[in-house]
């Protein structure tokens, strides 16, 4: 691997390319660390610890709400619209229709992807603002009040400019550099908070408590790592037989391919989706717990016990979330991509399976059969956290199921890509 890095370096246009996305990965991170003005950072730091929601959302924006900076919103609203948008487009008949028509079509989708990214980034400032407020992040400001409207409008535009602006840099690193530009950036977020994380995880207690602890939670990261990747490049290959056809006394196709079903085909969507309902009911809590009446208080206080993350309740109602949102998800992408009807145009078939519907019966039901085993290691991995500090007893961790899906698939994803280029030019890739 080292000579085959050393081998991408050699190759100018290549080096060109690793080069633009280091350095835009350098100005996303200069660009972080300017905060938006009157940001108590000590009720911050407080904050990000205790509200979950917000925790996920630093996550997402790549580090950058730690100090509530320009770029605080990250890609989490663009992420957001791509879900949407691929929800809604076997529900449009016109997004049915684009998604239908190769690269023009997607251009199109993600176009209309960039224009719902912009009402969702300033709505989502909106919250995230009058949540700073309230908690006294903001210091002595109230949110669109008589004195502060002007204040309160430029700081929601700055956020949606900020979100805008991660969504070009990131666009630029998939058409010049190298990698998915979106997944790199939150890549380079989690990354970026490795040595503070190590140096918490190392500090604190007795030197054999930490050295135990330490040891057992990076193996523990290790085997978690090793079965990502085997649960990411898993799959069931489905034998196809292309018919022959006779031109002008000639002898085409008759080969013989396959169809890759994913173990994992949802990727890291089913934890965005569950983690954004889990936290909401403890929000609606603390809402809840500033009422006058007790009755609100009382159930405001049965909500936050149900659902605290050191809860076995929430560890198991959460698992089960991702399990069936896993399901869901890998059914929404199967129907988008219409495998039977493709083949059948192609005149392919699978062998012993009659083309048209029974070939898509076919699929969706060993679709159904492996995706249990990828809902539950998602499910696993959602849990891992939880899991890891009650054999470890370390808390402070900074892998997360989700932030090792993102840095171990991104990083695959980027090796490959390399690998290909270096193919290209016959030189030995990164993967053997």
């Amino acid at each position: 691997m080292l000579q085959a890095a050393v081998n991408a370096l050699k190759i100018p246009d290549l080096r060109g390319k690793i080069l633009f996305t280091l350095g835009i990965l350098l100005l996303f991170r200069f660009v972080a660390t300017i905060p938006v003005p009157g940001v108590d950072r000590e009720i911050l730091a407080q904050l990000l610890q205790d509200n979950q929601l917000l925790g996920m959302l630093n996550l997402f924006s790549g580090s950058t709400l730690t100090n509530f900076s320009v770029v605080a919103m990250g890609v989490y609203p663009y992420i957001t619209a791509s879900i949407i948008m691929q929800l809604m487009t076997p529900i449009i008949p016109r997004l049915s229709e684009l998604s239908r028509e190769g690269n023009q079509g997607r251009q199109q989708i993600n176009k209309y992807t960039n224009y719902l990214t912009v009402p969702l980034a300033f709505l989502q400032s909106f919250g995230q603002a009058a949540i700073m407020s309230q908690a006294g992040v903001l210091a002595n400001f109230g949110l669109f009040n008589s004195d502060t409207a002007l204040r309160s409008l430029s700081i929601l535009v700055t956020l949606t400019a900020g979100t805008v602006f991660l969504v070009w840099l990131g666009q630029l690193i998939t058409e010049s550099g190298i990698g998915n530009g979106i997944s790199i950036i939150i890549f380079g977020g989690i990354v970026s908070g490795l040595p503070g994380a190590v140096g918490t995880l190392a500090g604190g207690g007795t030197i054999q408590q930490n050295l135990i602890g330490t040891t057992a939670f990076l193996a523990i990261g290790l085997i978690t790592i090793i079965g990502i990747v085997m649960l990411n490049e898993g799959q069931r290959r489905i034998p196809v037989q292309h018919a022959k056809r006779v031109r002008r006394g000639r002898v085409y196709g008759g080969g013989s391919t396959y169809v890759p079903l994913k173990v994992n085909s949802a990727g890291m969507i089913p934890l965005i989706f569950a983690v954004s309902i889990m936290v909401f009911p403890g929000m609606v809590a603390e809402f809840m717990q500033t009422s006058s009446r007790a009755w609100i208080v009382d159930i405001a206080s049965s909500m936050s016990t149900v659902f605290d993350p050191q809860n076995i309740i929430y560890q198991v109602i959460y698992f089960l979330m991702v399990v069936g949102f896993t399901y869901f998800y890998t059914m929404v992408l199967f129907q988008q991509q219409h495998i039977a009807e493709n083949l059948q145009r192609q005149g392919a078939f699978i062998p012993g399976v009659r083309p048209g519907r029974n070939t898509d019966a076919y699929l969706t039901r060993v679709l159904m059969r492996i995706t249990l085993v990828g809902a539950l290691a998602l499910g696993t991995v959602a849990i891992l956290p939880f899991i890891v500090s009650e054999i470890t007893g370390v808390t402070a961790l900074f892998l997360g199921g989700t932030s090792l899906l993102i840095v171990v698939g991104v990083a695959v994803d980027t090796m490959r890509q390399l690998e290909a280029q270096l193919m290209m030019r016959n030189y030995e890739g990164f993967i053997r």
